[in-house]
């Protein structure tokens, strides 16, 4: 059994201004993703150049923030949006969906991609690779926040948390949405691949991980299991992910797309 260190999750404040460990895994998520984009975009197959990647990281991170808050408002939070439409800039209460923000970075990279005569799948292909680092750092914030802790266990690994024993999903899902995924995308992007292989990779892992973490999570108290006494919105959103991305990668290795450029 382990102890929860009980982490302040302000690192300073100025008068009214705090900053806070959960958004500064933020920023070290964005600037490690920027920082090897800046070397992988030297590649011959690459779809971005250096002169690109600083306005490519930039669009990713407005996606995200307003992606991922949106998302989270609509599913999670839509009790407190109804009763307080202000909630929605409440950043310091509720957070953030990773399955908006998804669908965030997804727009800004049509719209990337559409204003440099790329397609919005090239523009994903070659950022897949950096976005696991944002979802892992993104979930020590969490940790570090005392949040979204699991179930209880009576596992060595357990985290002692008030008069519980409690699973830390956080890290568990740091360690394979986070680290585990982006070493296997590095890896598999690191040579050319068929058209949307790379982000059909990205999403079919991402959704079978976060798919099985669930199962250690603690469902939000106002969503609870949606069926059978087990089925979490995190799964019900992340099945989709699932299929879409095995989809994408049969067509990618059936020849139904053109090659990454």
């Amino acid at each position: 059994m382990l102890t929860y260190p009980e982490i302040d999750p302000i690192i300073f404040s100025i008068g009214p201004i705090a900053i806070r460990w959960y958004g500064m895994m933020y920023v070290i998520g964005f600037l490690a993703g920027w920082w090897l984009a800046r070397k992988r975009c030297k590649q011959p197959h690459s779809p971005v150049t250096a002169q690109q990647v600083d306005d490519l990281i930039f669009n990713a991170m407005i996606g995200v923030i307003i992606g991922g808050r949106v998302g989270y408002c609509l599913v999670y939070g839509w009790d407190e949006l109804i009763s307080d439409p202000l909630y929605l800039f409440k950043i310091t209460k509720g957070g953030m969906s990773f399955h908006g923000g998804l669908v965030g970075v997804m727009v800004a990279m049509w719209w990337f991609g559409r204003s440099r005569g790329k397609t919005m799948w090239q523009i994903t292909d070659f950022m897949a690779p950096f976005a696991p680092l944002g979802l892992g750092f993104g979930r020590i914030g969490n940790f570090i926040n005392g949040e979204l802790w699991g179930k209880p266990t009576e596992m060595p690994w357990g985290f002692k948390v008030g008069d519980e024993v409690l699973h830390a999903s956080q890290l568990y899902e740091a360690l394979l949405e986070g680290f585990v995924l982006f070493a296997i995308i590095w890896i598999f992007s690191a040579k050319p691949r068929p058209h949307m292989a790379v982000s059909g990779l990205f999403l079919t892992l991402y959704g079978v991980f976060r798919f099985c973490v669930e199962f250690y999570r603690v469902p939000d108290a106002h969503l609870d299991y949606l069926a059978l006494g087990w089925v979490t919105m995190g799964q019900v959103l992340s099945a989709p992910m699932i299929i879409i991305g095995g989809v994408m990668l049969v067509m990618a290795y059936s020849g139904r797309t053109e090659e990454t450029a």
